[in-house]
């Protein structure tokens, strides 16, 4: 299929858009540091401790996509995490979101795999929302507000997590990823 000239000019256009906010944010370091050059270090430092945090979850995440897309169908994560997963698929979303570590945003792009996959919205929003349980700060949650506050909480997050979980299934049409319309 033959493209136009000005599509292709519109994929030039983006590539070069792509790396317009890292030169803006390279020139204004440049331009901050004969401002303030220690303020400008310390700033370039906090970021490069940002970045150390962020490589490993994200390389992980990379990973296991890479694993995701050589070796998982979409009709095993349909059949796991899909509409019709049942008990299984609640089960599953909901200790894989209880045992997700990292912070939120290395898991985005996985989950945007797995829903391409076919896993439906329901267990996406119950995974993301099961994941304010956390097991290994359970001892210091009753160590800080008793049993009866801890075994509440984490109860009520986890009825509030399939409660989300079911809100934006039918909010969202009801469908999976794999059953909507192409536009």
């Amino acid at each position: 299929m033959k493209t136009s000239g000005h599509d292709g000019q519109s994929r030039i256009g983006g590539k070069q858009r792509r790396w317009l906010f890292p030169i803006i944010m390279a020139a204004a370091y440049v331009v901050i540091y004969f401002i303030a050059p220690h303020r400008t270090v310390k700033s370039l430092m906090a970021s490069g401790t940002v970045l150390k945090q962020m490589v490993l979850p994200l390389l992980l995440v990379f990973v296991v996509m890479v694993v995701l897309n050589r070796f998982v169908r979409p009709s095993h994560v349909s059949r796991f995490l899909g509409r019709r997963a049942g008990i299984k698929g609640v089960l599953l979303s909901s200790v894989a979101g209880i045992l997700s570590m990292g912070p939120v945003y290395v898991w985005l792009p996985f989950l945007a795999e797995v829903r391409e996959k076919g896993a439906s919205d329901f267990h996406l929003a119950n995974f993301l929302s099961s994941r304010a349980v956390k097991p290994a700060l359970l001892p210091l949650m009753i160590g800080y507000f008793g049993w009866r506050f801890s075994l509440t909480f984490t109860v009520l997050n986890m009825v509030g997590a399939l409660l989300v979980g079911v809100a934006v299934f039918y909010l969202c049409g009801g469908r999976s990823q794999s059953q909507r319309p192409v536009k």
